[in-house]
């Protein structure tokens, strides 16, 4: 009697155990299915893509005209007035088609919009393509990258590939720290450069932006391959510069080859000369950095000493190629984009002495001494300072937004966009609307602090999101809280000219010279 009940026992249980097997796959199966239909129904129930509203195109030339010199009413120098005005006239969504050797593109101004297409973000998400150093990479040095092309203009198998053997280096907080040391003595160094270059007023030359640019590649180059350029010493390397050089010509001669007509896929263009001039000088410079690190790692396997971002990737991959080609992308977008950023908060600090002050008085209560060494719980304090970071690139993003390259039909604002269109997210325009930022046109730091903070957190996305995420991002933000930090220790910086506005040079940037004065305190 017992041996049947417990049999009976043991039976129901594994039928229980089937059921709910059973019952869970046919949920998870209708689940599938609901998900499914629910995407066919969006797809039927969509707006065509031909009512997209945007600029007309004309027979031939499409919209490609527009860009024209002279002919065309859209100037590629200011694209930000451009994307407002395009915003104003078509609202959140704008089509603008018929580019000669280009998709089309749509442009996004919401940022319900933009969360839902980086949530629905596939595995190897595409950014829209850059089809020069697409073709730079891929064709003209292709003897140069070979299988290894990095993550600028690289999509697909390639580029998941690649970030697959850096991001667990490049994208982990606590990495980073370690190079907090690093970056404090470039910051330093860039202090004495300041003292340096004042004159009787206490201001800087009109070039003070260039000298940014020598700090960022300073720091760049500590944290990347643990060298030390001498980019402010009296006998400087004239290398350093032209590489610097080299930098904002490419970034300058991007939009030329992108949104003008393509005659450079023709004819060798002077713009595309220039071009490939400026990347072959990039590649020569880093090269000869890498080529030295590398010599340098090998002959001090058994140091103590912290290891370099080139020294650790090839400790985790064993690929010299891997490695390098990983120091050009942080060189290659880099050093323009970190020291305008800089610049950026600087100049903004400077006309909000108020806010600038209260960055100070934080400073001072998490580094009463101003020789101590800075370390990560002293960086996490100082959350003003970060705040007013954050604010300056809301109201003045350096690089004006991004996008996705769509890999399939698909809906956006109740459209259907189909496979190929390069969608692109205007975060200059979205970041300052005053239905996501109250008060949009106010330098208003405390927005980020608190409880309430930001309304939408896709409203404004300077290192973008999601699986194509800047990969310096780390760096970047230490290069950038450390080096304002250390200056607003020792300087109060101000502005006494007439206010500058913003453009696109290569990066977005006041207009104008910089000329702050730096007053030791």
């Amino acid at each position: 009697m017992s041996e049947n009940w417990l049999q009976m026992a043991i039976l129901r249980q594994y039928t229980k155990a089937f059921l709910r097997r059973f019952v869970k796959f046919e949920m998870k199966s209708d689940k599938t299915t609901l998900a499914m239909d629910v995407e066919k129904q969006e797809l039927l129930s969509h707006r065509p893509y031909s009512d997209i509203p945007g600029p007309k195109p004309i027979p031939l030339l499409g919209n490609t005209w527009r860009f024209l010199p002279f002919l065309g009413d859209f100037d590629i120098r200011a694209v930000d007035k451009l994307s407002r005005k395009l915003h104003d006239q078509y609202g959140d969504i704008v089509k603008i088609e018929g580019l000669l050797g280009r998709p089309d593109m749509v442009f996004v101004y919401d940022a319900d919009e933009i969360e839902r297409i980086f949530r629905r973000e596939e595995k190897m998400p595409h950014r829209p393509s850059m089809p020069s150093l697409d073709y730079y990479k891929h064709v003209l040095r292709k003897d140069f990258f070979q299988d290894n092309p990095g993550v600028i203009a690289v999509h697909g198998e390639s580029w998941y590939k690649f970030r697959s053997k850096v991001q667990q280096v490049m994208l982990q907080p606590r990495t980073a720290r370690m190079y907090i040391g690093a970056i404090e003595e470039a910051s330093i160094a860039f202090l004495h450069r300041i003292a340096k270059i004042r004159d009787k007023k206490h201001e800087v030359p009109n070039d003070f932006l260039n000298e940014l640019h020598k700090w960022s590649l300073e720091s760049i180059a500590r944290v990347a391959l643990d060298v030390r350029l001498g980019c402010f010493d009296d006998n400087a390397d004239a290398g350093t510069q032209r590489l610097i050089d080299a930098l904002i010509t490419f970034f300058k001669n991007v939009p030329v080859l992108e949104l003008k007509i393509p005659f450079w896929k023709i004819f060798n263009t002077p713009t595309w000369q220039q071009y490939v001039n400026s990347l072959d000088t990039i590649v020569s410079t880093i090269s000869k950095y890498t080529d030295s690190a590398l010599l340098r790692a090998k002959n001090n396997m058994d140091s103590d000493k912290e290891l370099s971002l080139l020294e650790r990737v090839l400790a985790l991959e064993g690929d010299t190629k891997v490695a390098s080609i990983l120091a050009l992308d942080l060189f290659l977008v880099g050093v323009d984009t970190t020291s305008t950023t800089v610049a950026s908060v600087l100049y903004q600090l400077a006309l909000h002495p108020e806010k600038q002050m209260l960055a100070y008085e934080e400073i001072c209560n998490v580094l009463p001494q101003i020789d101590t060494s800075l370390e990560a719980i002293n960086i996490d304090n100082l959350k003003y300072l970060r705040a007013c970071i954050k604010e300056t690139l809301r109201m003045y993003p350096v690089v004006l937004g991004n996008g996705r390259s769509t890999t399939s039909d698909t809906i956006i604002g109740g459209y259907h966009v189909p496979k190929g269109v390069h969608v692109v997210f205007q975060h200059c325009v979205i970041s300052n609307l005053e239905k996501y930022f109250p008060r949009c046109h106010e330098f208003l730091p405390e927005r980020w602090l608190g409880e309430d903070k930001v309304r939408h957190r896709f409203a404004s996305l300077p290192f973008g999101y999601g699986r194509r995420m800047c990969l310096g991002r780390r760096f970047a933000e230490l290069e950038i809280i450390i080096v304002i930090s250390k200056i607003l220790q020792f300087y109060k910086v101000e502005y006494h000219y007439e206010k500058l506005e913003y453009y696109v040079n290569p990066m977005y940037t006041p207009k104008g010279p910089l000329k702050l004065r730096f007053i030791e305190r």
